[in-house]
């Protein structure tokens, strides 16, 4: 079997020689067994003396029972097993360890061999099985916490240390973890829990964070409420994930630090979608294997306050593979250490990626939409207070009056807002937020999207390449083995694609009481428009249609850095029309040669030429007057000679 196919799990019952019927009834015995309350620890029998075991070469040695030593030698080509429906994992002083996947595409974990001394605490736990893409991973995990509190049969607690454990909350627990894909706490089956200053340090590779395989905290399941406040979070790991909220939960997480830092991926890892997606796609532009949080599932909520959450690469606040789900952040930060990644990813079937008082900093992208919303604005105390009932938050009064109100500020060392699949995103930026970036603000490829910008208490937007709005072609290949080849030529006529009209699958981009400096391309070879309205409005620079070029004529894989960039040329409008509306009180000071299909000029707007210069006006080649308060429609030209 190559290495890159995904098994299902019949092969892998197959491989195993475990029978389906004997794993589905050991997982119904350990579901309906419910910890005892108050406090929590393993158990497991110590004799008295030194107690040492080798498991040699060739021998296996089957766990059954929870079991305490002071050393335990593996040798090379020794196995250790657990019943059928159980996995092993190994602590040692309370850090669990020795676990690796059998294999770079593993759907379960083997303890390595090696000397392991000290607290040696083996746990035959019933395995916790997690299905995605048609693969289904064997999960283990420090904490199972289910409807009635910890279920003991699911959870490694030799892992624990520290702090008090009970049914219904965790306190100033510590989980530290060398292994491979162990997971920390796993809330779900409508549980209600709140993990209180958990400190949780994991560094080796976890496995897919679409399964939460291998992440420090999980809330999973409809009904499920997870409060956790005050946590410490540090992974290192591919897609080794800080938070996953999933599958219907609610996750808040408030007065938290979560960071995330890269692993080293096995030598034969070959970069793929669904069960084997380890890494970002390079088709977006980026590179990296770790993401710090994500939302999974239908009407899942993940709610971050006063959080300060970062990832070395790939992405910080993630939804994928959602329906009717929502991520929020208030008066966090949002950080990509390195030199590649996302701040937020908004999956075409969420329902919203807010941002109030939030600051970013990060390397590529501020945002990524395919198909859904993203508002950027003020963390006001009406506004935190409406999320705090519709999300129930479960906020005090106490910590309602202590949520200082601050604006968004938004910097990216690339990109804004990038549109890159799916139909119907839009991004809203209001309050005093203050945008900027070192690339092109607003970058859509080929997407129908809408751009809503009110300056009317003070958002600001700044781009650093002069190119506030990049319509394009898309340049992504559609594979990880693909190549992007740059159309070339003039693109053909389409005769019933009207460019002086507005289309429902046009960009749009609406501006309003703002000072705006920067251009507008419409670069598209296909039938869109770009239709940019202004009202009270300021802006200074070229809007019109245009052909872009990247650097190279191809792209593959090795050329990843060189997807997004493009270069413009102003030309004449084929299938890319230009609609420009000037509002009330707006002046357009045209600062270089605008290509465009129609312009409507409010009586009380202006079309200028900067000091200096004159404004000419041509419409089908004819020179024209402009007029306040005209509409003009064709192939117009405006040109400050």
């Amino acid at each position: 079997m190559p290495e890159n196919t995904v098994r299902t799990e019949a092969q892998a019952r197959a491989e195993r020689g475990v029978p389906l019927r004997a794993r589905v009834r050991a997982l119904l015995v350990v579901a309906g067994a419910a910890a005892a309350p108050g406090l929590l620890a393993p158990t497991a029998a110590r004799a008295a003396g030194r107690r040492s075991r080798t498991v040699a070469a060739g021998e296996t040695w089957e766990v059954t029972e929870i079991t305490r030593l002071d050393e335990l030698v593996v040798e090379e080509g020794a196995v250790l097993t657990a019943p059928d429906g159980s996995i092993l994992s190994l602590t040692v002083n309370g850090v669990e360890t020795g676990s690796a996947l059998d294999g770079t595409y593993g759907w379960t974990t083997v303890i390595a061999a090696g000397t392991y001394r000290g607290d040696v605490v083996v746990t035959p736990a019933a395995e916790h099985l997690e299905s995605f893409a048609g693969a289904t991973f064997h999960l283990r995990q420090a904490v199972y916490v289910g409807a009635t509190g910890v279920v003991r049969a699911n959870s490694v607690l030799s892992a624990v240390r520290g702090g008090r454990l009970t049914d219904v909350s965790a306190r100033n627990v510590g989980l530290t973890s060398t292994g491979e894909a162990f997971n920390g706490f796993f809330v779900a089956d409508g549980a209600s829990y709140v993990l209180e200053n958990p400190r949780v340090r994991f560094d080796g590779n976890g496995r897919l964070d679409f399964a939460g395989y291998g992440s420090a905290v999980t809330g999973a399941g409809d009904g499920t409420r997870l409060v956790v406040d005050g946590a410490d979070i540090d992974n290192r790991g591919a897609v080794r994930t800080g938070v996953i909220a999933r599958d219907g939960a609610n996750v808040i997480v408030k007065n938290s630090r979560i960071h995330t830092r890269e692993g080293v991926l096995p030598a034969d890892y070959q970069p793929g979608f669904g069960a084997n997606m380890m890494t970002v796609p390079w088709m977006l532009g980026l590179s990296g294997n770790v993401r710090a949080t994500n939302v999974l599932g239908e009407n899942t909520s993940a709610t971050y306050l006063d959080t300060a959450v970062s990832s070395e690469s790939w992405g910080v606040l993630s939804t994928d593979s959602v329906r009717d789900s929502r991520l929020t952040a208030i008066n966090s930060t949002v950080t990509l250490t390195g030199d590649s990644g996302y701040g937020t990813y908004a999956d075409g079937n969420s329902q919203q990626d807010l941002f109030l008082g939030t600051r970013f900093d990060v390397a590529t992208f501020a945002a990524i939409s395919t198909g859904s919303p993203v508002t950027f604005g003020d963390s006001t105390r009406e506004a935190v207070a409406a999320l705090n009932t519709e999300l129930d938050l479960g906020l005090t009064d106490r910590e309602l009056a202590a949520m200082e109100p601050r604006p968004s500020v938004v910097t990216s060392r690339g990109f804004g807002v990038m549109w890159h699949s799916g139909d119907g995103g839009s991004v809203t930026i209001g309050g005093g937020t203050r945008f900027t970036t070192a690339e092109t603000m607003f970058l859509d490829k080929a997407r129908q999207m809408a751009i809503t910008v009110d300056g009317s208490q003070g958002a600001r937007l700044h781009a650093g390449n002069g190119v506030l709005v990049q319509i394009m072609e898309t340049d992504d290949p559609g594979s990880m083995t693909g190549t992007y080849t740059e159309p070339t030529g003039t693109p053909a006529k389409d005769t019933a694609f009207d460019v002086t009209a507005e289309h429902t699958a046009d960009a749009t981009a609406t501006f309003t009481d703002i000072a705006l400096k920067g251009d507008f391309y419409n670069a598209m070879r296909t039938g869109k428009n770009l239709v940019a309205s202004f009202a009270r409005t300021r802006i200074e620079g070229v809007i019109s249609a245009s052909a872009s070029r990247h650097a190279v004529a191809t792209i593959t894989s090795a050329e990843w850095r060189q997807i997004n960039h493009v270069t413009n040329t102003p030309q004449a409008a084929v299938n890319n029309g230009v609609l420009v509306k000037l509002g009330a009180g707006s002046v357009w000071t045209v600062t270089g040669t605008s290509y465009l299909t129609k312009l409507v000029v409010d009586a009380d707007a202006v079309v200028r030429a900067p000091a200096g210069r004159t404004l000419t006006l041509t419409v089908d080649g004819t020179a024209t007057a402009l007029t306040p308060g005209a509409t003009y429609t064709g192939a117009l030209t405006l040109t400050p000679a």
